[in-house]
C-alpha cells in the first residue's frame, strides 16, 4: 500500500492593523507562526513496503486414452456386412461411453482400410473396409496410427485409399504417408491448452519393400531422433506408437525396454505398443534430464478375429496430463494413470463382434488381468 503524506497547512502572516486615537496613536502587530507537523516516528519511517500477492497457479489437465489393434480378419468383417456395405457400429457402441470420457483418443488401425473396391483380404494379408474408419470416429477415436507389421500388405493403392478416407472424414492418422510433404507434416492435437505431437513407427513389414520411403515408418533411432527432437520442440507432450514386439509374449523382451529407454532419455512423455496381440504390463520409465515416460508395451488386440482368451483380452488406457502456469515457469506431470479391460466376442453364434468390459464378459478373467497389467506400476487404477 502506497504510504500516504499528511496534507500540511501554513497560515499566513497577519496584516498590520493601524489603530488611530484622538490624539496619538498606538499601533499593534499580531503575528501567527506557521505550524510544523511533528516529524514520522522511526519506526514509520522504515516501515517496508507490503510485499505484492503473489498470483495463483493456473493448472489445467487433458486425458489421453489408447487402444490397441483393430485388426479385421474375414470373420468381423463379414460378421458386419449390411447390403451393399459394412456397419462396425456394434462393434464399438458397448466401449463408446469410455472412450469419449478422454479428451483425446487414440487407436492402432493394423488392417489398412482400403475399402471394397480393390477387394477385401484377412490373414495373410489384410485389406479391410473404410467403414470402421467411421465407426471408430463415431465411438470417440481422434487419430489412428497405422505403421504396422501390415502397412505394405496389399501395396501403394491400399495406403492412397486408406489415407483418402481418413482425410475425407477428418481423422488424423501418422505412421504411413502419400508423399515426403504429407510426412513432414507433423500431427498434432491441442485440447485443454495442452499440445500433443503423434508419431509412429514399426519393427518391419512382413518382408515387403515400401516403394518410396514415407510409405511407413521404421524403427530406426538415427532417422527417429530428428523427428522426435522437431515433436519435442513443435508440442508440449510427446506421443509414439510403436509395433514391436514378439507376438503372444506377455512380457516386454529386452530390446523393447532398451528401445522404450533410448526413447525417454531423447525426452518422449507417452510410448503406447502393439504387435504381440497379448498384454503386457505399464511401467514408468526415467529418462536421462529427469523426465519420466509412461508406456505400456502392448495393448493387444481390441477388435479382431483371433480366437483364445487371452488374444480377445485388451484394453483401454489412460493418462491425465497436467499442466501448471505459475509465475514465468510452465511444468507438466503425468497423472492418475488407469487401465479399462476389455474383451472381444460375438453378439451371438453368427452374430456380429463386440468389444465389450471384461468384467462382464469373463469375470474370471479380471483379476489375474488386473494384476498383470499392474505388477510394475502398483498405483494403476484397474476401471470397470
Amino acid at each position: 500500500m502506497k504510504r500516504v503524506i499528511p496534507y500540511k497547512q501554513a497560515m499566513l502572516t497577519l496584516p498590520l492593523l493601524f489603530l488611530f486615537g484622538c490624539a496619538t496613536a498606538d499601533v499593534e502587530t499580531s503575528t501567527e507562526q506557521t505550524e510544523t507537523p511533528a516529524p514520522e516516528t522511526e519506526a514509520e519511517a522504515e516501515a517496508p513496503a507490503p510485499v505484492p500477492e503473489e498470483p495463483e497457479p493456473v493448472v489445467t489437465t487433458t486425458s489421453l486414452y489408447a487402444i490397441g489393434d483393430i485388426l479385421l480378419h474375414d470373420s468381423v468383417y463379414n460378421a458386419a456386412k449390411r447390403g451393399d456395405g459394412y456397419d462396425f457400429t456394434a462393434a464399438f457402441e458397448p466401449i463408446a461411453p469410455i472412450l469419449t470420457e478422454a479428451d483425446i483418443a487414440i487407436a492402432n488401425q493394423e488392417s489398412m482400410i482400403g475399402g471394397s473396391e480393390i477387394g477385401l483380404s484377412s490373414y495373410p494379408a489384410f485389406n479391410s473396409p473404410y467403414e470402421v474408419g467411421d465407426a471408430l470416429q463415431d465411438a470417440g477415436v481422434d487419430l489412428v496410427t497405422t505403421a504396422n507389421n501390415h502397412t505394405l500388405d496389399r501395396g501403394v493403392t491400399a495406403i492412397e485409399n486408406s489415407i483418402a478416407h481418413w482425410n475425407e472424414i477428418g481423422m488424423p492418422y501418422t505412421g504411413s504417408f502419400l508423399s515426403e510433404a504429407d510426412k513432414s507434416e507433423l500431427r498434432t492435437l491441442t485440447e485443454n491448452d495442452i499440445s500433443f505431437a503423434f508419431l509412429a513407427y514399426t519393427y518391419g513389414t512382413n518382408g515387403v519393400v515400401p516403394k518410396q520411403p514415407y510409405h511407413v515408418n521404421y524403427i530406426d533411432l538415427e532417422a527417429m531422433t530428428p523427428e522426435i527432437e522437431a515433436a519435442e520442440q513443435a508440442a508440449d507432450i510427446t506421443v509414439v506408437s510403436l509395433h514391436f514386439g514378439n507376438e503372444y509374449e506377455t512380457v516386454p523382451n529386452e530390446a523393447q525396454q532398451t528401445l522404450v529407454q533410448q526413447l525417454s532419455d531423447l525426452g518422449v512423455d507417452l510410448i503406447i505398443g502393439h504387435h504381440p496381440h497379448v498384454l503386457q504390463p505399464v511401467a514408468w520409465v526415467d529418462g536421462a534430464e529427469g523426465n519420466r515416460t509412461f508406456v505400456a508395451y502392448s495393448l493387444g488386440n481390441f477388435l479382431s478375429g483371433q480366437q483364445g482368451d487371452d488374444r480377445n483380452t485388451g484394453g483401454i488406457v489412460g493418462i491425465d496430463v497436467v499442466k501448471t502456469v505459475e509465475a514465468d515457469e510452465t511444468t507438466f506431470e503425468l497423472a492418475n494413470p488407469m487401465f479399462y479391460p476389455t474383451f472381444t466376442r460375438r453378439t451371438s453364434a453368427d452374430g456380429p463382434f463386440e468389444v465389450v468390459p471384461l468384467q462382464s464378459a469373463k469375470p474370471e478373467l479380471f483379476e489375474a488381468t488386473s494384476q498383470h497389467m499392474s505388477q510394475w506400476m502398483p498405483e494403476l487404477e484397474i476401471v470397470q
